[in-house]
């Protein structure tokens, strides 16, 4: 099987949803290809359940979001969804959002797209440039077949396409640590009051040798469904008794048994130790372990941790990262690093673009920046961004134009982007 498409996005998560979708709007001939049943990518397989990054980052009331376009798009649709707004987490605000809504969300956007055809069970296996086209080779159950494109955006997650074309890439020394979240049910309540007791009695488990120190960091969330509840376990990554490797087969593999196991202890030790929870359940599993950082794209540009924390304002900048650097190295939860004064940092462009392929962009969490500054733009809220951004200059590409001069206005609300001087930069 052959097709023949203008653009091809590999990976259907926040970036490559965005990406596709953003494309196809232009006029551009879309295929995207994702490895799952589903789109979503961490917030539908991983079960991450709240958007983060969708707001600018401010000391007073009132959630302002920083990149209109799809960003824009997808907060509404969930707000009319579940029916929850942004909510405030000390300095953040945060948007909650529901992976099964999140899929149908999904599915009625691609759907509503005539030029995009979404091929879901499909794995790229290759990737290679021919007569200035190219060549991706990919895999359904067994079966084989080749998809030609002008363009190609990698919203993968991990690069999956830089070892194939040759390009550079790289992987940080000392990575963000996985994380694990689970559904729960039949929780007779849980008051925010709860939390504190809860963890004392994760503690009081592990402390008797009932749980592993694993289960210390676990914490848990409504999900804004009657009697479900989310747990959330950050995993050392070092389960398999090697160096934690996100593209090791072997290490992935334990990850997700170390997650399931920690879980299910704590929730057997919960129902034991703690009346509401007598007739707790696990209720669904992730279909994949959360992975927050692992290969990344070496670009044009690279943001640095320094960039973010200074708030730096770039002339081709094509959305804003606004969430703090969230550096979690370890479990023992999160090290914040804030910007300046709150300030939003610019994505400059050639972050999504790579050195000697001007037909080739790339979005979400593997774009061209350092290990400090992908702790910021690794969220939901900027993925959606960097994807629309990258879908919209793959269908400029696709369609025989430069992207350099015409980008900026046709990103939706570009304009309405605060400026430097709005914003108190001199």
């Amino acid at each position: 099987m052959i097709r023949d498409v203008d653009v091809a996005v590999i990976g259907g998560g926040s970036a490559g949803l965005a990406a596709a979708v953003m494309a196809a709007r232009q006029g551009a001939r879309v295929m995207l290809l994702e490895r799952q049943g589903f789109l979503g990518g961490m917030g539908t397989a991983s079960l991450v359940h709240t958007f983060c990054g969708l707001y600018l980052l401010k000391s007073g009331p009132g959630a302002e979001l920083a990149n209109l376009g799809f960003p824009s798009e997808m907060a509404e649709r969930m707000i009319a969804t579940t029916g929850l707004g942004p909510i405030r987490m000390g300095r953040l605000d945060v948007l909650p959002q529901h992976p099964a809504d999140f899929v149908r969300i999904a599915d009625e956007l691609v759907k509503a797209e005539s030029s995009l055809v979404v091929q879901w069970h499909t794995e790229v296996i290759g990737v290679r440039k021919n007569e200035g086209r190219w060549e991706i080779d990919w895999s359904c159950r067994g079966s084989l077949g080749k998809t030609l494109s002008t363009v190609i955006i990698d919203a993968s997650g991990d690069a999956v396409t830089a070892p194939w074309i040759g390009a550079a890439h790289e992987v940080a020394p000392r990575l963000q640590r996985p994380a694990y979240v689970f559904g729960i049910q039949g929780v007779r309540s849980f008051p925010d009051e709860r939390r504190l007791q809860l963890a004392g009695m994760l503690v009081e488990g592990i402390r008797s040798g009932i749980l592993s120190k694993a289960a210390l960091g676990l914490s848990f969330r409504p999900s804004g469904r009657p009697g479900e509840l989310f747990g959330t376990l950050d995993l050392a990554g070092e389960e398999s008794g090697s160096i934690y490797d996100p593209l090791d087969p072997v290490g992935l593999s334990a990850l997700e048994a170390e997650g399931r196991r920690v879980a299910s202890g704590v929730v057997a030790c919960l129902r034991e130790m703690d009346p509401e929870w007598r007739a707790a359940f696990i209720s669904q599993w992730p279909a994949r372990a959360g992975i927050r950082e692992s290969r990344r794209w070496v670009g044009r540009a690279c943001l640095t941790g320094a960039q973010i924390e200074a708030g730096t304002r770039f002339a081709d900048e094509i959305g804003l990262a606004t969430w703090p650097m969230e550096l979690r190295e370890n479990t023992r939860g999160p090290k914040w690093r804030f910007p300046v004064e709150d300030r939003p940092t610019g994505i400059p462009f050639d972050c999504l673009r790579i050195p000697d392929h001007d037909n080739f962009f790339v979005a979400g969490r593997c774009i061209s920046v350092d290990h400090e500054a992908q702790a910021s733009i690794r969220v939901m809220g900027t993925c959606f961004a960097t994807g629309q951004a990258a879908g919209v200059a793959a269908a400029i590409k696709a369609g025989g134009g430069d992207p350099t001069p015409s980008l900026a206005r046709r990103i939706p609300g570009h304009g309405n982007f605060p400026e430097p001087s709005e914003i108190g930069i001199a």
